[in-house]
């Protein structure tokens, strides 16, 4: 490995809970590093983190940040994406962004290595890393879409409360002490933290993540409708959703009824889902054994389980599918790609 080449890799959002987990990825996969930059708001500038045994100070994130800057990762909000990426792509780097700036833009790939990793070699300077819940969705139905095709797709997600932010986390914790001492829960963040009605979150599940659009859909359920469709490749692929904030830290769930082009086997579908990528199958009803938000925190796997035909039409499924919204659902899948570009490189 000693002529392995080495990278100058910079965190855009270094300090966020997702830069974190990258920043902390990076090290723990011996990421080929020759210097890494990191980077986030002036606010945040000057605090020191730790990689590898040695404090790196966080600057502020400019346009001149990424002069030899190889690899970037960004986590800091569309904004900045907006602001800086270009910049960067000017400066030769290759960018990979978990932010939905540039999702659905046509020059910009849309990857989940499991699924599509040949799109990365398409990039134009810029990589777009999907929406959270739509990645762990796309990664397990991937396998069952190359062999029976898929016609139809209803999901209900139940989002962690991560999701939303450290100030979210925070707020169902207090929200949560505040109720069971009787006392008034005061919600001020969830569920979006700019509009001006807030609702509690401890021991509630509400029906909306970002904000609503004309069609009575909301942005998170618009953002996995469109970027299944892009990143299966497959524009033919009907899918709706409906996204719930639920009282969990860590762990996006998921039900999801898939409606296959052509009949399947059940255990054949299980072995599928078995044997696929970054997959782990949790399925003995009999054992009272199925994927748990608690179970799958900390992993970098996505986990399937509740694998059953349906009822009322022989060609389709149900499925429960969780992973970590930090992780797979952000910085495992960033880091995945950039990986798959020192290795390419």
């Amino acid at each position: 490995m000693s002529n392995q080449k080495l990278f100058n890799v910079a965190v855009v959002g270094a300090t966020g809970a997702v830069g974190e987990q990258i920043i902390r990825l990076l090290e723990e996969r011996n990421f080929p590093i020759k210097e890494l930059k990191l980077l986030s708001s002036a606010r945040s500038a000057g605090v020191k983190l730790t990689f590898k045994g040695e404090d790196v100070t966080v600057q502020e994130a400019t346009p001149e940040s990424f002069q030899g800057v190889d690899i970037a990762l960004f986590s800091a909000g569309g904004d900045v994406t907006k602001a800086l990426a270009p910049h960067a792509v000017k400066a030769g780097t290759i960018c990979i962004d978990n932010t939905s700036a540039y999702r659905m833009d046509p020059e910009t790939p849309l990857v989940v290595p499991e699924v599509n990793v040949e799109k990365i070699n398409e990039h134009k300077g810029i990589i777009a890393n999907p929406n959270c819940s739509t990645i762990q969705m796309v990664a397990t139905l991937k396998p069952l879409y190359d062999r029976y095709g898929i016609s139809r797709i209803i999901v209900s997600t139940y989002q962690a409360v991560s999701g939303a932010g450290a100030k979210a986390i925070n707020e169902m914790l207090r929200q949560s002490k505040e109720v069971l001492e009787g006392n008034d829960a005061n919600p001020d963040i969830l569920p979006v933290g700019s509009l001006p009605v807030k609702h509690q979150i401890a021991f509630n599940a509400i029906p909306q993540i970002d904000k609503f659009l004309d069609n009575g859909f909301t942005n998170e359920e618009m953002k996995m409708i469109l970027e299944t469709k892009k990143i299966m490749g497959d524009e033919s692929i009907e899918v709706t959703a409906t996204c719930v904030r639920i009282p969990v830290v860590y762990g996006h769930s998921e039900s999801v009824y898939v409606e296959l082009k052509e009949d399947f086997d059940v255990e054949e579908v299980k072995t599928l889902l078995a044997n696929a990528p970054g997959i782990v199958l949790v399925d003995n009803p009999a054992e009272q054994q199925y994927p748990l938000a608690t179970d799958a925190a900390g992993k970098l796997e996505t986990f399937v389980g509740r694998v059953r035909r349906d009822l009322s039409n022989p060609k389709a499924l149900n499925m429960w599918i969780v992973s970590d919204n930090l992780l797979k659902g952000a910085a495992w899948n960033a880091v995945q790609i950039a990986e798959y570009i020192a290795i390419e490189q």
